[in-house]
């Protein structure tokens, strides 16, 4: 059984769309609200925050809201298409907003954007296994992180060439990063029908034996999950929020970081991040063959080892280094071996008409962290100093490895029987 790359990789253009985004907003609106607006980092982290408030409650209803939305075009679709159409137009309103030292008016945008963001990431997500057959989804998924790697590598390309700090007006970057995310879902639209792949996926799972597999062998649709797939389901999820709450608190703070004590400047912050995503890059397909092999749990466990080493050794660095590359090179590949495996974890426990549902679940806790996380690490920077950011992701990421240990289920299964391979190239 094989997957269907080139049907993945098409679906894995609306994450491209969102990383694309997220790694534009990360490094630069922190830098504006701060150097434009003169905000202190406390501050910065509060707003930072503010997107993850808004997912935190939007993402798991309209998870579940795309569950249940049956259109000629789909489930997901008109979230992605209407999402991506009204943050695109907002997004370019924030380098104007603060060209003219408008807060007011920068608030106003970035939170049209956030809303708008926040209205299509679940089923955005949620589109992946609902066209990719339970066995293959951790290779989907890196096939997904890969292209929301192009996405995020793209921004931090685009931000070293066109970001000024000089009181420029920022507007190349941001619609360099618009013309991107409108050409992904327009690329998207063209190339999946979403209907007809998802009847196909079903029919391949009917054809063998796996169709509602993982659920139905411990409980029947109408009942409640037994309580050792719940103690598992807690325990990835704690899990999720933990990891997220060491490196979210890293990649908020780290273009600031960087300035004031690795000395880097302007747009060069992005170098040592572009050497994690090119890392994260060729890791990817490899990491979801291993999982093939290992197994998901094995898998993210070596992650959280690598990347919680990578914290350790950034404590050490106080100038610009190569080493730092060799670092975040590590860092990048930690990350990519826990993103490649925990969604797919986290959905194997739910049937397929509640994957938006549990689409939601994973994002409310990744969301929670990065919530919280923000404001406590913003704080840290601000009153004790910035040496604390590593020291900070280093205790947390210890504290996923502990509960990553007690999952018991979610772990890739192989099927029951054997089908003619020729079932995976369908559509």
């Amino acid at each position: 059984m094989k997957l269907n790359y080139r049907r993945t990789f098409f679906v894995g253009f609306a994450f491209l769309s969102i990383c694309a985004f997220w790694e534009l907003y990360d490094g630069i609106i922190p830098k504006m609200l701060e150097g434009t607006f003169g905000l202190g980092a406390t501050a910065v982290g509060g707003i930072m925050a503010i997107d993850n408030i808004l997912a935190l409650f939007l993402l798991p209803l309209i998870g579940a809201f795309s569950d249940k939305v049956n259109t000629r075009i789909g489930k997901r679709m008109p979230f992605i298409l209407g999402g991506t159409l009204l943050a695109a137009l907002f997004i370019l309103i924030l380098p104007i907003a603060d060209y003219k030292g408008n807060l007011i008016l920068f608030m106003l945008a970035l939170g049209i954007v956030l809303v708008a963001m926040a209205s299509y990431r679940s089923p955005a997500v949620a589109l992946m296994p609902d066209v990719t057959p339970k066995p293959l989804r951790s290779k989907a998924n890196a096939i997904i992180n890969l292209m929301g790697t192009l996405g995020g590598a793209y921004a931090l390309v685009m931000t070293l060439l066109l970001y000024k700090e000089d009181g420029s007006l920022n507007l190349p970057v941001f619609t360099s990063v618009v013309a991107i995310m409108i050409l992904s879902v327009v690329f998207l639209f063209y190339t999946i029908n979403e209907n007809k792949l998802k009847e196909k996926v079903k029919e391949e799972e009917k054809a063998l034996n796996l169709d509602e597999e993982v659920v139905e062998e411990t409980r029947k649709s109408d009942e409640k999950m037994p309580e050792d797939v719940r103690r598992s389901f807690i325990f990835i999820l704690a899990s999720i929020f933990l990891w997220f709450f060491a490196y979210n608190a890293v990649k908020t703070a780290f273009s600031r970081y960087a300035d004031k004590v690795w000395g880097y400047g302007g747009g060069t912050y992005t170098l040592p991040l572009m050497v994690a995503l090119v890392a994260a890059m060729v890791s990817y397909i490899p990491i979801g063959i291993i999982s093939s092999k290992i197994g998901r749990k094995k898998t993210i466990i070596a992650g959280i080892i690598l990347i919680t080493l990578s914290y350790l050794c950034g404590m050490l660095f106080t100038e610009p280094s190569p080493l730092i590359n060799v670092v975040f090179a590590c860092t990048g590949i930690g990350w990519a071996s826990i993103n490649v495996n925990s969604y797919p974890m986290v959905v194997e426990m739910c049937k397929s008409s509640d994957t938006g549902k549990y689409t939601g679940y994973y994002y409310t806790f990744s969301m929670a962290a990065q919530i919280i996380t923000p404001i406590v690490s913003g704080f840290l920077l601000e009153n004790v100093g910035y040496r604390t950011l590593f020291p900070y992701a280093l205790v947390f990421s210890i504290a996923s490895l502990c509960t990553m240990i007690f999952v018991k289920h979610g772990d890739s299964k192989p099927p029951k029987r054997k089908i003619n391979e020729s079932l995976e190239d369908i559509g």
